[in-house]
């Protein structure tokens, strides 16, 4: 395969749809914002293709030849020749609105723009730049090297070529796409974060423990992971975020964050990331 691939950010999802579209073949460019988070992301995605050649799921060969189609910066102006740039920071919607913007002025008007937002409206994003029509959103999955799916949503300007593109560059990756429209939560989180929530209300409430609450789930609902263990994995901060956006978007309190929820954000408790959530790590 042929093609040139930006990623915007190198953090746990940045760097695994980096991975992923290096060892399908694309020259891959990867910014971060300084050389301290430009050197973790390096180190983030050496550590996983090794773990991967471990795990017999790559050979040495391909891990070279993986890393050969890499590169690390801290210039968006990198990213002038890309054909595709997928941007994958924090889910905050103001510093996603200001790399599109950005973006809109560096890329190629042929540039296919994608975020891997798991909440924020596409159009948001879309109108700070100046071709709304190209910008998509691919929302991949945790662990993107290993989960299939991605959530392909159509903003309300995105074009029937945009849609297109993005389809098939998602197959490229060996993922599996998913058609959805533009709406806070779009179809995974609209429907994954109250199940989340309501798992935290009940271990809130004193209805269960978090173990007994997982276990309840992952044997009842034939579900991998308990509720609470995949906030974790998630990250509990990106969990209080989406529900805002679900929130506000919607109009709905349902979608309001559970209070135990919001303590654990303000106690420094995210998850998996920061050592300690519902569990220890």
């Amino acid at each position: 395969m042929t093609g040139s691939v930006g990623v915007v950010g190198g953090g746990i999802m940045g760097s695994g749809i980096a991975e992923v579209a290096a060892r399908a073949g694309f020259d891959v460019v990867v910014r971060e914002v300084d050389d301290v988070a430009k050197a973790a992301a390096k180190n983030r995605l050496t550590a996983s293709l090794a773990k991967a050649v471990r795990a017999g799921k790559t050979s040495e060969v391909e891990r070279e030849a993986t890393m050969a189609r890499l590169r690390f910066t801290t210039d968006l102006g990198e990213f002038a020749d890309r054909d595709v740039v997928i941007e994958a920071v924090v889910e905050d919607e103001h510093e996603k609105v200001a790399i599109f913007r950005q973006l809109g002025k560096i890329v190629s008007p042929d540039c296919l723009l994608a975020s891997n937002t798991s909440s924020i409206p596409i159009m948001k994003l879309a109108a700070a730049t100046e071709h709304p029509e190209r910008v998509i959103g691919m929302h991949f999955f945790n662990p993107v090297p290993v989960l299939k799916l991605v959530e392909v949503v159509r903003g309300r300007e995105t074009s029937d070529e945009t849609v297109e593109a993005t389809v098939a560059y998602a197959e490229e990756l060996g993922k599996v796409p998913a058609l959805a429209n533009d709406s806070p939560g779009f179809v995974s989180n609209r429907i994954l974060m109250p199940f989340i929530n309501e798992a935290a209300w009940a271990l809130h409430d004193g209805v269960a423990e978090a173990e007994a609450i997982d276990t309840i789930a992952k044997l009842g609902f034939a579900h991998p992971l308990g509720p609470l263990a995949l906030a974790d994995l998630i990250g509990l901060d990106t969990c209080v975020a989406i529900m805002e956006v679900l929130h506000e978007g919607l109009g709905d309190d349902r979608y309001a964050p559970c209070p135990l929820l919001r303590e654990h954000v303000e106690a420094g408790r995210l998850g998996r990331k920061s050592g300690r959530g519902f569990y220890d790590y």
